[in-house]
């Protein structure tokens, strides 16, 4: 049985992530800091056999010793690291100060640096590594900030590793979502400026979904994606990759700010 270890797995994405490794078979870690909703996940995918949890704050010296040991014990190998775990509400550039900068590049850059360094050594040829990015990685984005910063760096380990690692059948993805309806960004949704930039630029016909990101970080482990590598798979319906306008938007009034 492959094992999988799903950072930020109490919640949102990381909870799809983790429920969809374990329905394709998979034994999952599930880390997380909130130990009652990491208990909802235990009863999520309800086969004590194939789920752990460790509640831990990934940015703790000791986190990725006992993440890693935490596997280990429970399953004697590890096989997949999807490096979910992030923060929301960045500022730009010129509203970021050094406390806050240091939480995002700690959270999104340095912990998954650390976990992946960690896991590596125990890793067997056919093992993966996805790292959960963002478009705000790809094309920058308005009031990316830290966030943005941390997200690229973690695009740039993701090639790193994938090169570095590869020969030794190693693989790194990432997998960039676009704004997707979780419990992180439903706040931002309330702003209808950020709503209208999400749904008036987007060619499809909704926003994105925790299933979209999570069935791809599957496929990605599986043996359909096992010749993918070093790739980033943005999932968010066109927004990034085209300069599409919604008829709404092209017959809308431009107005003075």
């Amino acid at each position: 049985m492959q094992v999988a270890i799903v950072t930020g797995a109490s919640s949102g994405i990381g909870f799809g992530c983790a429920t969809a490794l374990a329905e394709a078979g998979m034994a999952v870690l599930g880390t997380g800091r909130d130990e009652d909703r990491l208990t909802e996940l235990e009863q999520a995918v309800g086969d004590p056999e194939r789920i752990a949890t460790v509640a831990v704050d990934l940015t703790d010296d000791d986190a990725p010793q006992r993440i890693v040991e935490a596997a280990l014990t429970r399953w004697g190998r590890i096989d997949f690291l999807v490096n979910n775990a992030g923060i929301g509400s960045p500022k730009p550039l010129h509203e970021t100060d050094d406390e806050t900068l240091d939480r995002f590049l700690g959270i999104m850059l340095r912990a998954p640096f650390r976990l992946a360094r960690d896991v590596l050594p125990h890793m067997s040829p056919g093992s993966a590594i996805i790292n959960v990015t963002s478009t705000f990685a790809v094309v920058g984005g308005l009031r990316g900030g830290a966030y943005s910063a941390a997200k690229g760096g973690l695009t740039a380990l993701t090639t790193h590793i994938a090169c570095q690692y590869g020969a030794q059948g190693i693989r790194c993805n990432a997998v960039a979502p676009g704004v997707t309806v979780t419990p992180m960004v439903e706040q931002r949704l309330n702003d209808p400026g950020f709503r209208k930039m999400q749904t008036e630029m987007t060619p499809h016909t909704r926003l994105g979904r925790i299933e979209d990101i999570a069935a791809t970080v599957a496929f990605l482990c599986s043996e359909g994606g096992s010749f993918i590598n070093g790739q980033t798979i943005v999932v968010d319906g066109g927004w990034s990759s085209t300069k599409y306008l919604s008829e709404f938007a092209l017959k809308s009034e431009w107005t003075a700010p």
